[in-house]
């Protein structure tokens, strides 16, 4: 989004005839860094307005992180604007809804002053309140920038500001969209919607994808597009040589989900199964190469045996081993109640007569709380917890490519040792698990060993891991 403007003559109008403009609405996330400065840092956990508030230590952290906020945003419009009358526009637009949320934020504060009311209830809804700023600020930029150009462009906001109406997800857009004539007008869309389901509190910030996803389905779309600054490629660029790699092109909805499992998220698993229900293809393109096709993600089958993306992921192993487990049910209920308290997504799990390792994605912190609870509930096992890495061969349809005998040979000659590899009947991904520091080489050398032959596209700006 922080480079909306370059889009203007390529996404949205380019060389397009007049008719080819409308019948597109655009499900728009914030600019670039403004939900960190909202909620927290995704990847450093650097407070924002919201940790902030909630923490509570003094009033002047969130407030002054609020002002910063409203900083980052003026900057960042001003960037893409160059009409004083646009930029004047977008800063009224900011300073209603900061200070809106400013005076929602004290109001709260001083109603949790009272013994009745307690602001853990309100957490999730602080939490949306502010979440919601940031995509309306950036879709409201973009239909400013996109009439500006001539566009017919229309501001559709989801985000439920000064609405008092109770609505699920659905009657929220549909409302939304009332009176829209998307075959006249661009829509923009806010990539959050307020609705009563609280899409914060089941996806986080992976709503604005299923927002998008339901819009489609409600509406019908005959595609479904995500723009990205990248391809999806057969492996990340940086870790394999640009050209090596090549675009996907073509892929399933099965190798979305394994992607998202591998934290590499083509798009959220909820979102694509919206999409699949709705018979909805999904593409994915990159938004600065317009004239490209991207990849085209559907329901049909590869046309022959082939793997399609080498990716990996860092992930604890947590090992749990009873000589008693032999014939004896519920160990792994019990571990998996274990996981689900504090929130550790299992990527994938191993078991055999007294052993049972699950590899999950979590902080440390996290996995030594895990650790201690299994140690109170199973005294006598031995319970270890490990840092190691899963590199992940992933296609369509893997049969008859021996993808786990030729992968383990070839790390072998490679030097690099696979602690333990698995694959399952369906086949569309193998897995081997390798220590940290062989990540990098593993991927590298299984990318080698299975597109050896491949001639590659146009170098990928972007890689898959990181935009997930």
């Amino acid at each position: 989004m922080s480079r909306v403007n370059e889009l203007v003559d390529t996404l949205f109008v380019g060389n397009r005839e007049p008719s080819e403009i409308y019948n597109r609405i655009f499900v728009v996330s914030a600019f670039g860094g403004i939900t960190n400065l909202l909620l927290e840092h995704k990847k450093t956990g650097k407070p924002g307005v919201y940790a902030l508030f909630t923490s509570a230590d003094d009033d002047h952290g969130w407030m002054d992180a609020l002002n910063r906020v409203a900083q980052a945003m003026t900057e960042a419009h001003n960037q893409v604007l160059d009409s004083n009358a646009d930029q004047r526009e977008a800063d009224d637009f900011i300073r209603e809804r900061i200070e809106g949320a400013r005076s929602c934020l004290i109001d709260l504060q001083r109603l949790c002053s009272y013994g009745h009311f307690r602001l853990s209830q309100h957490m999730e809804i602080i939490r949306e309140l502010l979440s919601g700023l940031g995509e309306a600020h950036s879709a409201f930029v973009t239909t400013l920038l996109l009439r500006r150009a001539g566009v017919e462009a229309r501001f559709i906001d989801l985000s439920g500001w000064r609405d008092e109406r109770e609505m699920d997800l659905d009657e929220r857009i549909r409302d939304g969209f009332d009176g829209a004539d998307p075959a006249d007008e661009i829509l923009i869309t806010t990539g959050y919607a307020q609705c009563r389901e609280g899409l914060m509190q089941e996806f986080d910030r992976g709503y604005s994808e299923v927002t998008f996803s339901r819009i489609a389905a409600l509406t019908g779309a005959r595609e479904a597009i995500i723009h990205k600054e990248f391809h999806l490629s057969s492996a990340d660029p940086k870790q394999v040589g640009e050209g090596a790699v090549r675009k996907l092109g073509h892929t399933n909805y099965d190798v979305a989900d394994q992607l998202s499992n591998m934290g590499m998220e083509a798009i959220h698993p909820r979102a694509a199964k919206t999409l699949r229900q709705a018979s909805v293809p999904l593409r994915v393109t990159n938004a600065f190469e317009p004239h490209d096709p991207g990849t085209l993600i559907d329901e049909n089958p590869a046309d022959t045996p082939a793997a399609e993306i080498v990716t990996g992921l860092d992930v604890h192993a947590l090992e749990l081993f009873e000589q008693d487990m032999v014939g004896v049910k519920g160990y792994d209920a019990r571990i998996l109640d274990v996981l689900t308290r504090h929130n550790v997504r299992i990527v994938s799990k191993t078991s055999n007569a007294n052993t049972i390792t699950h590899f999950v994605e979590a902080p440390l912190k996290i996995m030594r709380r895990v650790e201690r609870d299994l140690h109170a509930a199973y005294p006598s096992a031995d319970v270890t917890v490990r840092a190691l890495s899963l590199a992940s061969v992933i296609g369509r349809d893997l049969k008859g490519l021996h993808v786990l005998s030729r992968g383990m040979t070839a790390l072998e000659e490679n030097g690099i040792e696979a602690l333990s590899a698995q694959q399952t009947p369906r086949m569309v991904d193998v897995q081997f698990v390798v220590q940290r520091d062989d990540l990098d080489e593993a991927i590298r050398t299984l990318h080698g060993l299975f597109f050896a032959d491949e001639n590659s596209d146009a170098p990928v700006s972007e890689t898959p891991r990181q935009a997930a």
